[in-house]
């Protein structure tokens, strides 16, 4: 795709559409697990798996963020038409996703149920919570490998193909939950496997379609190594980015540690409710990576005149996703909650939750999109800082005093979207200042 010249409004559309698709693939993964456990495995089943996604976020977003790094150097370095640096950026981020699934192996194994304790999670949901999480972080190698070779596909315009290959590893997965829960008996262990083995069919083929790519962006098993330049470029982006990412989570551990005070029943509704929170922020979040590569690629090329254009159009873009998604959500939960459990209490717990998440859900989207423009713009530390006060920080203070003064479950939900949007004025404000520097810039 070619994002340096012509109208941005169709392009960002044809960019962010598959990705919308892929993503809410990737979630169905997820859901297909949350969803089978709560149909045929039961009530703790469902708060067990579902409970653990920000403990998850938490642990994997830090190498999460690199792979946002690797996606700006890369969008950087093809912009610029620096064939030798996208070959080098190429290899350094390949080999850079398998060391850092390693690394999340052993900390997956050695630390789950320690900080699941430190979650107060209940007693009828730690063994099967610490059981899903082991198996699940065998898998990380894999999962590293496809969100960083995705995000060097994404740089070059082409978010097709990580559809297709989601595509074929989600009709695997789905088949697989339903053997492993209902015949073999394996529970969340089976959920938990038939996860991994998809993992492991999207990284194969996403790797494979690298390997064939004509040009500085094919991947030569041979040729893997890490080039210091490009991994310093990349750490610079996209380290502030994971620390970011993981900082967050810690917040949304705190609350989740907040809604297991509330019992099995709280947390079974908070993880229906969070799993259709997810679809509508993968797809806003779609329109954020559209808005880092669009914004990349045009700073490499030295094309700042667009980058106003295309800041515009992805906000007007994640708003309409977010609100027409969210609101959406909100007035088909129950029937929604309902595909996850047929309990009412859950439903109507999960009720709770979408009522004040969902509707503001586009604040989100504005945030983020946003951000994803600094940091196409190659600010990294200024959104990381913003977004650590504004949303985190933000959270743990609530949680401390709005929280304790009103302990109930809809005083936790409001914390998100009135973090939401103080940290996206910000973000506006901060894009304003980076934005006039540059015309000075340009002037002198």
């Amino acid at each position: 795709m070619d994002m340096l010249n012509g109208p941005l409004l169709p392009k960002i559309v044809q960019f962010s559409v598959p990705l919308i698709l892929s993503s809410c693939l990737q979630l169905a993964f997820n859901a297909a697990d949350v969803i089978v456990v709560g149909r045929f495995a039961g009530e703790e089943a469902l708060a067990a798996v579902g409970s653990t996604t920000a403990l998850i976020n938490l642990m994997v977003n830090l190498f999460i963020g690199l792979s946002i790094g690797a996606n700006v150097v890369m969008a950087h370095d093809w912009g610029a038409r620096s064939l030798e640096d996208t070959e080098k950026t190429v290899h350094t981020a390949v080999l850079m996703s398998l060391v850092s699934g390693v690394l999340l192996i052993a900390v997956g194994l050695v630390l789950a149920r320690r900080l699941l304790l430190l979650m107060d999670s209940p007693e009828d949901v730690i063994d099967l919570s610490t059981l899903y999480l082991r198996i699940y972080f065998c898998g990380m190698p894999a999962t590293m490998a496809y969100n960083f070779g995705s995000a060097l596909l994404r740089a070059v315009g082409d978010t097709r193909r990580p559809l297709y290959f989601l595509a074929i590893a989600g009709c695997v997965n789905v088949p697989l939950n339903l053997f492993f829960v209902i015949v073999c008996k394996l529970s969340v262990a089976g959920v938990a496997l038939a996860t991994v083995i998809s993992q492991v069919i999207s990284a194969g083929l996403v790797l494979y379609c690298l390997t064939q790519m004509d040009g500085p962006c094919h991947l030569s098993v041979h040729a893997l190594h890490i080039d210091k330049s490009k991994l310093t470029r990349i750490l610079r982006i996209g380290l502030p980015a994971g620390i970011q990412s993981s900082l967050f989570s810690f917040s949304n551990v705190l609350i989740q540690s907040s809604i297991n005070a509330f019992g099995s029943v709280a947390m079974a509704g908070s993880a229906a409710a969070a799993s259709v929170e997810g679809f509508i922020y993968t797809s806003m979040n779609a329109v954020h990576q559209a808005a880092v590569s669009f914004t990349s690629q045009n700073m490499g090329a030295g094309k700042t005149e667009r980058i106003s254009r295309i800041l515009l159009c992805c906000l007007g873009l994640a708003s309409a996703v977010g609100l027409v998604m969210g609101w959406g959500a909100y007035l088909f939960g129950r029937p929604l909650l309902g595909i996850y459990s047929p309990e009412a209490d859950v439903i109507a717990r999960g009720m709770e939750r979408l009522a004040v998440t969902c509707t503001t859900y586009f604040l989100c989207g504005v945030m983020d999109t946003l951000m994803g423009v600094l940091r196409g713009m190659g600010y990294a530390v200024m959104p990381m800082l913003v977004s650590l006060s504004g949303a985190c920080l933000f959270r743990v203070v609530w949680i401390a005093t709005v929280f304790q003064w009103s302990p109930a479950l809809n005083t936790l939900y409001l914390s998100y979207p009135v973090s939401w949007a103080l940290t996206a004025a910000v973000h506006a404000i901060c894009y304003g200042i980076v934005r006039r520097r540059m015309q000075q810039k340009t002037a002198g």
